[in-house]
């Protein structure tokens, strides 16, 4: 982490269109050494500082090795979100992080990768499936399972399409609303969990979403024998300082800003029994 102080100066310097509200930036930090000093690993976020505005934390989407840009897949639906939809390559942001717990890929070597998400939850996620292509031969099968309400919720169609194509790869989407040149699953994610083909004595399965969708999801793989100690969730709380000091992302006697946002399934267990916890 380079610091949990003020932003670093970053500039844009890509911006997608992924969806109707989903976009994409790419950000440099505008030190040449903050550039080369920043570390992070899969499953952390940075919080994005909107000069003038506010800041909100986003997952990192990047590969933990691509050290010239820092990705960063976005929804507006707020203030400060909808503002950073309004930036173009050239202008600038603060950057601060990065923050939290992320994946634990010191697990997942030698086993088979499960990937479960819901809604925009396959941005957190997305940095470890590059990270796993991009080391093939260090793990099993990767299974990619990820549902949207509506069909053009989904970004990265293209890369879907792609990593559908691989080895030893299986790529299930499904959309609750689908659209005429739909070309995958039309209805709930959990109808695509039967599906999903994987060895669960040797498997590593980590979830982003909503919640009602990772209870589901944990009962299936966990019925299939999947250990529990080898079942993770990213959370998604009210993060704001990024450090545990505000309290607005409690959650039980955790904050998921700094014990999070990845949790191991027995850590959330609880209290994901209770509705709006």
């Amino acid at each position: 982490m380079l610091d949990a102080g003020p932003p670093h100066a970053a500039t844009v310097v890509a911006r997608v269109q992924e969806s109707p509200t989903i976009f994409t930036l790419q950000l440099r930090f505008d030190d040449a050494a903050a550039q080369a000093a920043y570390r992070f690993a899969p499953g952390q976020f940075n919080m994005l500082y909107l000069y003038g505005a506010g800041e909100v934390p986003v997952s990192i989407m990047s590969d933990p090795e691509e050290r010239d840009v820092i990705g960063h897949a976005i929804r507006a639906q707020g203030r400060v979100t909808q503002g950073l939809a309004r930036l173009r390559p050239g202008d600038k942001v603060g950057v601060r992080g990065p923050f939290g717990r992320g994946w634990p890929l010191q697990e997942m070597s030698g086993c088979d990768v499960v990937l479960v998400t819901g809604g925009l939850g396959c941005a957190p996620v997305v940095s470890v499936i590059h990270y796993v292509l991009r080391r093939r031969e260090r793990f099993g099968k990767l299974v990619i399972v990820q549902g949207v309400k509506h069909a053009e919720d989904l970004i990265w169609h293209e890369q879907y399409a792609r990593w559908a194509a691989l080895p030893d790869t299986q790529v299930l989407v499904a959309a609750s609303e689908g659209g005429p040149l739909w070309p995958w699953h039309v209805g709930r994610v959990t109808d695509l969990f039967a599906l999903a083909s994987f060895d669960p004595a040797c498997a590593v399965a980590m979830m982003c979403g909503p919640e009602g969708m990772m209870r589901s999801a944990a009962d299936n793989l966990l019925a299939r024998g999947l250990p529990r100690t080898r079942l993770y969730l990213s959370m998604e709380r009210n993060m704001q300082c990024a450090v545990g000091r505000c309290g607005h992302c409690q959650f039980g006697g955790a904050f998921v800003c700094r014990d999070g946002p990845v949790f191991q399934w027995g850590e959330v267990e609880t209290l994901l029994a209770h509705k709006g916890f």
